[in-house]
């Protein structure tokens, strides 16, 4: 397989010394499409076509599994670039044939990790979409890899590079907001087909894809059109909506409140409207429980909604502290909520009321690309600045090894039913006195 491995496309040579150069100012980046998936063309390609001539990137390989894509991935490439990529049936070859200095990873959820772990052993930098890792074992590893590897790893959570959530990150860290003391996260769509693809699922075959690399360290099942193209309906591949959207949003409450992880999580939800054979519920609730591991006295909740089969409500990140609240979605603080000299006065209070002001920055457009092409954009060139300069990007490594640890969490409550804890010193996510055993 492996002496096969390049197809056409005008594969090109490079020498071991060529690869082994330190990128300078001058010198172009390489870079590889691992997987090429919607999320890639959608909106991580158009970030990067405006950015590569200012940035001198260029886009010389692409490493796919399935035939189908490979043959997609080239064939648009070579329109949008004018020119031929290198094609390869899978990451060993690419990484093999030493032809790229970074990469982008958008494959299925369960594979980021791995993924990653890949492309920083061949001394690649990489831009890797999220949820990072699935499992803490994955988790750990990807940590441990990236972080004794040296490379620039850029977690796809984009809004760490848009200007009204740095606003707001920057007025809760300065002491303005005082302290949080509940956050809500919605993400509501009515969208029956989200994630379904029924016509591609009909037209993948067995012989057209590698299944074996396809389920890496998942365990051996009969080949199934729908895990591979479904994927995100369907656990042990995706966690469904802790992974897609509640891993963006979790983020956010790690960066503003400098917590690294929940201290306890509880959640139930349900497949309640669309019974279409997915495993992964269409609702869902999930509570957590943040603060200090050691000062249970203090913290603060989270409480996390989501649904299939009703779009009202939209997607929501609202902050609340004593004094008043943040709205990410209307970019406002606002005294709502807090305390008026009325409520204050019959206890010998002051009162405690936020100054009404708008957030800097543009709203976030939410979409199927979950973040708005403006946060693509500022995500994409802030890595590719990193890669450069070497120094760490607006999501580094730790932000996904985070929001794993959060989306984890809400995975073993939905799916063991019970009130589940981080243990600091394992790193492990426990129900009750035992970690959690994801399949």
């Amino acid at each position: 397989m492996k002496n096969t491995a390049i197809l056409a496309g005008g594969a090109l040579a490079f020498s071991a010394k060529s690869y082994a150069r330190i990128i300078g100012s001058n010198d172009r980046v390489r870079v590889g499409v691992v997987g090429f998936s919607d999320r890639f063309k959608n909106s991580l390609f158009p970030a990067f076509a405006a950015l590569k001539k200012e940035m001198n990137f260029e886009i010389v390989a692409l490493s796919d599994i399935w035939n189908r894509r490979r043959d997609e991935g080239q064939a648009y490439l070579k329109e949008k670039l004018g020119q031929d990529v290198s094609i390869y049936l899978n990451n060993d070859a690419l990484y093999e044939a030493k032809a790229v200095d970074a990469v982008f990873i958008s494959t299925a959820d369960f594979q980021h990790a791995i993924h990653t772990i890949e492309a920083v052993q061949a001394g690649c930098d990489a831009y890797t979409e999220k949820p990072l890792a699935e499992t803490m074992a994955d988790a750990r590893r990807v940590l441990k890899v990236v972080k004794e590897s040296g490379k620039i790893v850029q977690i796809g959570s984009q809004r760490r590079s848009g200007e009204n959530y740095q606003a707001a990150a920057d007025f809760i860290k300065a002491g303005k907001f005082g302290p949080i003391v509940m956050v809500e996260l919605m993400w509501n769509v009515n969208q029956p087909g989200r994630w379904r693809r029924p016509e591609l699922v009909k037209k993948l075959k067995a012989s057209d894809v590698d299944w074996r690399r396809y389920l890496v360290n998942r365990p051996s099942v009969p080949f199934d059109p729908r895990k591979y193209v479904e994927y995100r309906l369907f656990w042990p591949y995706s966690s469904g909506i802790p992974g897609q959207w509640m891993s963006h949003q979790i983020d956010t409450v790690h960066w503003f409140s400098g917590l690294l992880n929940p201290r306890s999580a509880v959640a139930n939800g349900g497949i309640y409207q669309w019974k279409d054979g997915r495993q992964n519920p269409d609702t869902l609730t999930v509570a957590f429980d943040y603060g200090p591991a050691n000062d249970l006295s203090s913290g603060f909740q989270v409480l996390f909604t989501s649904r299939f089969s009703n779009s009202a409500g939209d997607t929501k990140e609202l902050y609340y502290s004593n004094g008043g609240m943040i709205n990410l979605d209307t970019n406002e603080i606002s005294d709502k909520g807090g305390m008026h000299d009325w409520e204050a006065s019959a206890m010998g209070m002051q009162p405690n009321l936020l100054t009404p002001m708008k957030i800097e920055g543009p709203k976030v457009v939410y979409d199927a690309n979950t973040g708005g092409d403006s946060l693509t954009f500022n995500h994409v060139k802030n890595w590719m600045e990193c890669v450069r300069s070497r120094k760490q990007p607006n999501a580094p490594i730790e932000a996904g090894y985070q929001h794993s640890i959060a989306n984890i969490m809400a995975t073993a409550a939905y799916r063991t039913g019970m009130r589940v804890t981080f243990d600091e010193k394992k790193q492990e996510v426990m129900v009750g006195t035992k970690p959690f055993k994801p399949f």
